[in-house]
């Protein structure tokens, strides 16, 4: 009795296009088949023998009366086509119907932010890698932390950062500890690490959480943090550490930093009377545990003759940008403190100290060669004559602020900005009550050949001025009320910016009309 034929089986269940095998019904993704496969009709069918020995090899799937067999030398074996077209397909991604290499995309998307690789993530799998690849391969982040993501934003997206040397967050929701461990945690090779906070968010980190993440983080070499207003100690240990910038700092009971090589200090404290921290033990360490000091800045209501004589003691020969403000108590005693133990400066800032003419001459004399920047604002003991013996004997100086220095109206004005930063930024305080009224009708002169910059902001006992500054491009003359437009001259070709806002209007066409004389082929001088 002859056997029934075996039924034929059970199709194969409809896949999505052709993504399984064609052999062996496999995903192909990543895969390449060697063994047999259905042939016509579902049963392996035998190809014709090759050779005397009778060998038998099995068909290739679509390949059904090809002449050639596997082991035939005229003619090798393929490579499935669509395997080779798989892999191409991983290798780009859809862009608008259209296939686009991931390099390409990945370099694409790596133009965008933080939100908008974050968004094109989740446009399919395709763009996710190219977002993985950008996240991967980033060296710094700058990142705005919104109050209703917190630290869970950091925690999320940080750990995709292997590569991450630089970070810049804008915080408006509050920073404690825990964000300081998520960021040691997740960015081994950070170099930089600079936070900034909103005016609604508060940094809750203790001076502990500061030096555990100093000490842990051996690559670390920048440090800029804002509102440290609850650091009650500053230990802080580092070998790698060059840059530290600590603001809103409040009556620290214990202050060391043994950091040989940082070259960078800028420790700005609140205004509050109840600041206690005591600056002349600070500023004598200074000496032993960072040797190396370039750049200090330090802003204190606490600043006062002791404590820059410890200064001179802590012999920072190689400091070249000094900036102490806010220090009403500082004296021409102070300055000769300074010229004493500092060889060379270039920058120097004392604005709203009390030093006088005198000390202003002292300065003149030690850094005649080397000083470019000289700031003194709401110093009230300077008078035209300091300030005309330092252009004069200055040649080398480009930057000079005066702001709130010649002021007669001192009762009625509360405020004044100042040139407080070590690189030159603008900044707002209040006016201290040792100020004395100056007489109204006051005339400057200034004549020099580097100048760049001249600030005189709120110097309204200012009568006349005259400038003869070939190279000055920049210059303030804001709130100047008694300057009257008769007795200005400005002989200044080079002038492009000029700020005139709370000047008489005689005085803003005056202004305007020397520019325009001076430069006429410049149409666009700023004038507030």
């Amino acid at each position: 009795m002859a056997s029934l034929p075996k039924p034929p089986p059970p199709p194969r269940p409809k896949t999505r296009g052709n993504y399984n095998c064609g052999r062996c019904g496999q995903p192909k993704k990543g895969h390449v088949c060697v063994g047999p496969g259905p042939g016509p009709g579902g049963a392996a069918s035998p190809s014709s023998s090759s050779g005397a020995g009778g060998e038998h090899g099995l068909r290739r799937a679509l390949s059904f009366d090809e002449a050639g067999t596997p082991s035939s030398p005229e003619k090798k074996p393929k490579v499935e086509d669509v395997d080779e077209a798989e892999l191409d397909e991983e290798a780009t991604v859809d862009v608008g119907a259209r296939a686009v290499s991931r390099e390409v995309m990945a370099e694409v998307l790596h133009r965008l932010g933080p939100r908008g690789v974050m968004a094109a993530a989740g446009v399919s799998r395709g763009w996710r890698d190219c977002a993985g690849r950008v996240w991967r391969a980033a060296e710094e982040l700058r990142l705005r932390v919104l109050a209703s993501s917190g630290a869970g934003l950091l925690a999320a997206l940080l750990p995709r950062c292997p590569a991450l040397s630089r970070l810049h967050l804008r915080m408006e929701s509050d920073v404690d500890g825990t964000t300081l461990a998520c960021i040691a945690f997740s960015c081994p090779s950070l170099r930089t690490l600079e936070i900034t906070m909103a005016a609604d968010a508060v940094n809750r980190m203790t001076g502990e959480d500061l030096s555990r993440f100093v000490s842990e983080k051996s690559s670390l070499s920048a440090l800029k943090i804002g509102g440290c207003s609850n650091l009650d100690i500053l230990n802080l240990c580092s070998s790698s550490l060059s840059i530290l910038w600590l603001s809103d700092l409040c009556s620290l009971s214990k202050s060391v930093m043994n950091c040989p090589n940082m070259s960078e200090l800028s420790l700005c404290f609140t205004e509050h009377s109840s600041d206690c921290t005591n600056l002349i033990t600070l500023m004598d360490g200074l000496g032993r545990t960072c040797p190396n000091l370039e750049k200090m800045h330090i802003s204190s209501k606490q600043l006062s003759n002791e404590a820059v004589c410890a200064l001179e003691n802590a012999n920072l020969r190689g400091l070249f940008m000094l900036s102490l403000i806010l220090g009403s108590k500082i004296t021409d005693a102070a300055v000769a403190s300074i010229v004493r133990s500092c060889a060379s400066l270039e920058l120097l800032d004392l604005s709203g100290s009390s030093i006088s003419d005198n000390g202003v001459g002292m300065i003149c004399k030690a850094y005649p060669r080397t000083l470019s920047r000289l700031l003194l604002a709401l110093c009230p003991n300077v008078t035209t004559r300091g300030i005309q013996l330092a252009t004069a004997q200055l040649p080398c100086l480009q930057l000079m602020d005066c702001g709130m220095s010649l002021c007669a109206n001192v009762k009625n004005e509360k405020e004044g900005p100042y040139f407080g930063e070590i690189n030159g930024g603008i900044r707002i305080i209040r006016k201290l009550s040792i100020l004395k009224r100056q007489p109204i009708h006051q005339k400057l002169i200034i004549k020099h050949g580097n100048l760049k910059k001249l600030s005189l902001w709120g110097c309204s006992a200012l009568d006349a001025l005259y400038l003869n500054c070939p190279e000055l491009n920049d210059l303030n003359l804001n709130s100047c009320t008694n300057l009257h437009p008769e007795r200005l001259l400005l002989q200044c070709p080079n002038l492009k910016n000029v700020y005139a806002s709370g000047c008489q209007d005689m005085l803003i066409g005056a202004i305007r009309n020397q520019t325009l004389i001076c430069k006429p082929q410049n149409l666009t001088d700023q004038l507030i």
